[in-house]
């Protein structure tokens, strides 16, 4: 099948200004021989251009709880120099970061500080994630009410019938991949799978939901660390009547044909929440990949203009192997895809867009390997489905790795 994505090279003017950041990066990086960088600096970085976001591997303790598990993580995202970090000790980071920082303009000490504030803010926001997100759901059950009750329950009627066509077919015993695959029509980037998922009607009662929830005097938690505008819609009482369902029902028969080999037929859990763009608030997205085995991306709306998904490759591949591929995304539709295929959002240019993400995990693939850290994850507790790892005893309990 051919992709319908623009080859990122073609754009190359367009997006010449992020290039120099990354080749002085990925330079400093490899000159400080800083340990475990998942992508190789080679000579042909500046034929690749991927938007600057660098991840270090090393070691991370990992929660777990009664009914799911989490994990605490050494990295973290500076947003502000599009760099993900490793923190242990303060001692540790000025060995590691001071001389790349300094190369990205962060020169004085109190630059340097403000950094090490910011970090230390996100160590202790990780500490208290699970108790802090329990006593606002808490609170939101008690003081919130809802808009359109009734779309916290799945109802058929909110999903469009190609996308119950494909879950039909996805169902019958003689189904194949090659069979979907000629049903799905379209392949929006290598193993990246376009379709629509929701009826227009549905998308606007949900944004009028979520905005109304958004101007309530309810407390709101951030989706991840990447992401500070949005709402994570297990708080807001989404996940028992709303997506658990999804996943069960619909979204697992399609994994199960689309993605064999990453879990798809045993995705036990999931992580469900909207992110928002906007002119005043967050414009894009980095390059980077999810802390899921299977991703899929929803685009509720609203009006804006640019903003297009980008594709690379899977997070194993070098970085100088890797051409990007741009991926429009219209309103109804979702982009099915793996979670460790890197990807980004570029820049809107006007309006508000907002997007609907599920991470959808499988305790028996990240139970023998965190796929944030590489490690066999070590287990702390957490609360709900935390981030989808469960003890081998007991396949009931869901665990978690909390790196985003």
């Amino acid at each position: 099948k051919k992709h319908t994505g623009k080859n990122w090279i073609s754009l190359a003017g367009r997006f010449s200004f992020r290039v120099q950041s990354i080749v002085i990066a990925f330079n400093t990086l490899h000159a400080s021989n800083v340990s475990g960088c998942l992508f190789q600096p080679c000579d042909k970085l500046t034929h690749s251009l991927c938007p600057p976001s660098y991840w270090v591997r090393w070691p991370a303790p990992c929660r777990q709880g009664k009914t799911n598990i989490n994990s605490d993580s050494s990295v973290f995202l500076l947003k502000k120099y599009k760099l993900h970090v490793r923190f242990v000790s303060e001692q540790q980071f000025r060995l590691d970061y001071e001389p790349l920082l300094r190369t990205l303009s962060c020169d004085t000490e109190q630059q340097f500080t403000e950094v090490l504030n910011e970090i230390l803010q996100e160590v202790d926001r990780r500490r208290r994630f699970s108790a802090t997100s329990a006593e606002r759901s808490a609170v939101i059950k008690d003081i919130y009410q809802p808009l359109h009750p009734q779309l916290y329950c799945l109802q058929e009627s909110y999903l469009a019938p190609k996308f119950k066509k494909i879950i039909e077919y996805c169902q019958r015993s003689d189904a194949s991949q090659q069979g979907l695959l000629d049903l799905l029509e379209e392949e929006a980037a290598p193993r990246v799978y376009r379709f629509p998922v929701f009826e227009r009607g549905f998308c606007e009662q949900l944004m009028e939901e979520l905005e109304n929830f958004e101007q309530s005097s309810a407390p709101k938690g951030r989706p991840n660390t990447m992401n500070h505008y949005g709402i994570l819609l297990n708080e807001l009482g989404f996940d028992e009547g709303f997506f658990t369902p999804l996943r069960e029902q619909y979204l697992r028969p399609l994994t199960s044909l689309l993605y064999p080999d990453w879990g798809g037929r045993c995705l036990d859990s999931h992580k469900a929440f909207v992110v928002k763009y906007d002119m005043n608030e967050d414009l894009d997205l980095s390059y980077h990949y999810d802390n899921a085995e299977v991703t899929l991306n929803v685009s509720l709306g609203k009006d804006f203009t640019d903003g297009n998904l980008y594709f690379g490759d899977i997070r194993q591949i070098p970085l100088c192997e890797t051409e990007c591929v741009e991926v429009e995304h219209r309103m109804t539709e979702g982009l099915l895809h793996r979670g460790q295929h890197m990807h980004g959002a570029l820049p809107i240019s006007s309006g508000q867009r907002w997007n609907l993400i599920i991470w959808m995990r499988a305790s028996q693939e990240r139970n023998k390997l965190c796929p944030m850290c590489d490690r066999k994850p070590t287990l702390v507790e957490g609360m709900g489905f935390a981030d989808g790892f469960t003890k081998h005893s007991d396949a009931s309990t869901l665990v978690s790795c909390v790196l985003t």
